[in-house]
């Protein structure tokens, strides 16, 4: 097959759940050539060969390596084969997009960076949310000092969802919003983790509670599930000048940055302070696109014009870490300090 000039020759594993999204999406960027798709069950990719014709599709990850020419490979499989399979293709001198978690360890994900360096290759890793207008939003205010000095993060995202036996909640869910906080706050700097759990439908927690605190006296709160009856999926970051509530089952609006708070001189112990501020509320007007589509667009370009990564290895680790620190806690019952 002719690779096309200034077009990213691209393969994908994965065609269960996640990985059809992925296909769709990389497919339609003018910048991808879709080469290969590739699942262990044929059934997974009968009705994609009539979609996408132009691509092969086969059982054997072996072809994708093989092929010379092939310089993406999209790995979007259970979590406990991303470590190997992402091996296997950055050895065979590929470019590799990882699905979230990046790895399941700590470890692995340090062994990939290291591989990933050595062979001069690239490895993304999919924080979506990341590249939402409303969370690149956040993060330019965090930037701009217009929120003020961060006091907490506080997040919700439950829905009655898939119960998967793999993972669980925090490491299937909770990864969304510590990426989503990794825009705004080097994780690095977390002191202490402790997550509380509970499961009563297999082996995984299914709703889980993650509290993390750093040097600054920020806070951050995560609320993940698997077992609500609604679909809540809310941020709300508190500053010293003002918040944001971030709320994604908004269908449009999902950004609103309010000028509240409150202005406390301790110099002045009397009824009247502290003061609280009750300002306007701005709604900034933010284009309404598909996240996924601007991340396969952001990432194809990346690999075409040799540009950093705004979501690679180093940011894939700071998430890993985190949620090994909280699966520790998990199952200790105790407060943790990350390493």
């Amino acid at each position: 097959m002719i690779h096309t000039v200034n077009m990213v020759r691209t393969g994908i594993v994965g065609l269960g759940y996640w990985g059809p999204n992925l296909l769709r999406n990389f497919a339609s960027q003018k910048e991808c050539q879709m080469a290969w798709g590739c699942d262990l069950k044929e059934q997974n990719f009968e009705k994609l060969k009539r979609l996408y014709p132009s691509v092969q599709f086969t059982t054997s990850f072996s072809d994708l390596l093989s092929d010379d020419s092939l310089e993406l490979i999209l790995i979007a499989t259970p979590s406990s084969s991303h470590f190997p399979l992402a091996k296997q293709a950055l050895e065979a001198g590929k470019n590799v997009f990882l699905e979230k978690p990046m790895t399941v360890t700590l470890a692995e994900a340090e062994e990939l960076q290291r591989i990933a360096t050595e062979k001069k290759k690239k490895l993304f890793v999919d924080h979506t949310f990341v590249f939402s207008a409303e969370v690149r939003k956040m993060a330019e205010l965090v930037k701009q000092d217009q929120l003020g000095k961060l006091l907490y993060f506080d997040s919700i995202r439950i829905n009655l969802g898939l119960i998967q036996k793999d993972i669980n909640a925090l490491w299937d869910l909770a990864i969304h919003d510590l990426s989503i906080l990794n825009t705004c706050m080097d994780l690095s700097g977390a002191t202490s983790v402790c997550a509380h759990g509970s499961c009563h439908f297999g082996s995984q927690e299914e709703n889980v509670h993650l509290h993390i605190t750093f040097a600054s006296g920020f806070t951050a709160h995560i609320h993940v599930s698997w077992v609500s009856p609604v679909k809540v999926r809310r941020t709300v970051i508190g500053g010293t000048k003002a918040m944001v509530i971030y709320d994604d089952t908004q269908p449009s609006e999902k950004l609103r940055i309010y000028d509240r708070g409150i202005d406390n001189d301790v110099t002045k112990p009397d009824p009247f302070n502290p003061v609280y501020r009750s300002g306007d509320i701005l709604i900034p007007a933010l284009p309404i696109t598909e996240t996924l589509a601007v991340e396969a667009q952001h990432v194809l370009e990346c690999v075409a014009k040799d540009k950093k990564p705004l979501v690679g290895a180093a940011e894939g680790m700071h998430v890993v870490r985190l949620l090994e620190s909280a699966q520790q806690s998990l199952r200790n019952g105790s407060i943790v300090i990350p390493l």
